[in-house]
């Protein structure tokens, strides 16, 4: 695990965008194509306003969802789908995109998990939530599940989180399901750019690191990816 800690989140987030950036168009200069997962959450801000910004051929490249609530329509404020055509989608020329339907459960599951048995994954920007969590995958998360999209319970941390970011009026509201990228799916990635800033996710960032591999901590799994490229400010590594 590479380890670039910033002065500040735009840094983090331009460091993260370039680093991944040069994934990208390595996969293209190999393959004349690349595909990408792509994260969301306010982890993520600076890194996709970064990334939107690189000289890559995004005509060759197909991007997948990582997660989404189930029960969220695509027009409300916390939508993932809605984040994403807006930050992304919207402006860069993609391929293809393939979103995660809330709606859909175990039938999203099977239809995603088909698509992206096609696609093998060049690069994942992914987060680490408060409690330890990779893409929805909270503690006690699956480590053993061979199935690329899972329906998954939000524990109570997890929907705090939520809530705290302002994308809910209130604790009720948030939901208790997701569907989301298994931590094997995600693992398949050649490459990981993980971006974590923010002092809420210091304890989290230092969990991550220094923790045995345990499900309790789900981010820890990253210990074990060969090329994973975990970016932090300040305030994020201010445990460490």
């Amino acid at each position: 695990m590479e380890i670039i800690i910033s002065a500040t989140k735009q840094e983090l987030g331009k460091q993260a965008a370039q680093k991944g950036a040069e994934f990208i168009r390595k996969a293209i200069a190999e393959r004349g194509e690349a595909n990408i997962i792509v994260a969301t959450g306010a982890s993520q801000f600076e890194m996709l306003s970064e990334l939107v910004k690189e000289n890559i051929d995004w005509s060759v490249v197909t991007g997948f969802h990582l997660d989404e609530y189930i029960g969220v329509d695509e027009t409300h404020p916390a939508s993932f789908r809605k984040y994403l055509k807006e930050r992304f989608v919207s402006l860069v020329p993609v391929k293809e995109f393939h979103y995660v339907n809330g709606n859909g459960a175990e039938k999203e599951c099977k239809r995603l998990g088909e698509m992206i048995s096609k696609h093998p994954i060049d690069v994942a920007f992914v987060g680490i939530g408060e409690n330890g969590h990779l893409a929805f995958n909270d503690p006690p998360a699956d480590f053993e599940t061979e199935e690329p999209y899972i329906v998954v319970n939000l524990d109570e941390n997890c929907r705090k989180q939520q809530l705290g970011e302002g994308w809910f009026a209130t604790f009720d509201d948030v939901p208790k399901q997701a569907i989301s990228m298994s931590v094997r799916q995600i693992m398949k990635s050649k490459h990981i750019i993980c971006s974590v800033p923010d002092e809420r996710k210091a304890d989290a960032v230092r969990n991550t690191i220094v923790s045995n591999i345990t499900p309790m901590v789900p981010a820890s799994v990253l210990q074990e990816h060969p090329s994973t490229w975990l970016f932090l400010d300040i305030a994020s590594a201010s445990r460490l």
